[in-house]
């Protein structure tokens, strides 16, 4: 898998280093709304239309970072008549979640510190 320059999740072509399927996996996992699309759906399988009401989010941005977490391997869309049921393709994607949880209740507030990456700025990190 690889991200394009705008940003979205392509299929692999070609090889790549495991160095570089790592970037991929985790930049498709940066993003606030698809992250919490995977974390909905690790409680069971759901239609854009029902992540569009319960994220609150307009349905071609919700179907955007669908498109994105299915063209990256890690969701699967089973048809159902007309609707489409959106599903994690691997178990190992909730391990790789509660790992991050448990990483981030060890590190507490410094992730969202960084300066790079972090989400409060107004704080400096002590050491």
């Amino acid at each position: 898998m690889t991200i394009n320059s705008a940003g979205g999740c392509l299929a692999s072509r070609g090889t790549e280093s495991n160095l570089d399927a790592a970037v991929a996996l985790f930049h498709s996992l940066s993003d606030g709304t698809r992250l919490a699309i995977v974390r909905r759906l690790a409680d069971g399988e759901s239609r854009v239309a029902d992540l569009v009401g319960e994220l609150g989010l307009a349905q071609s941005t919700v179907s955007a970072h669908v498109a994105c977490l299915r063209d990256c391997g890690l969701v699967q869309g089973r048809s159902q008549g007309r609707q489409v049921f959106y599903s994690l393709t691997r178990p190992e994607l909730l391990d790789l979640l509660a790992a991050a949880e448990t990483l981030l209740a060890a590190t507490g507030n410094a992730v969202a510190l960084c300066p790079n990456y972090g989400t409060d700025t107004g704080t400096e990190v002590t050491p």
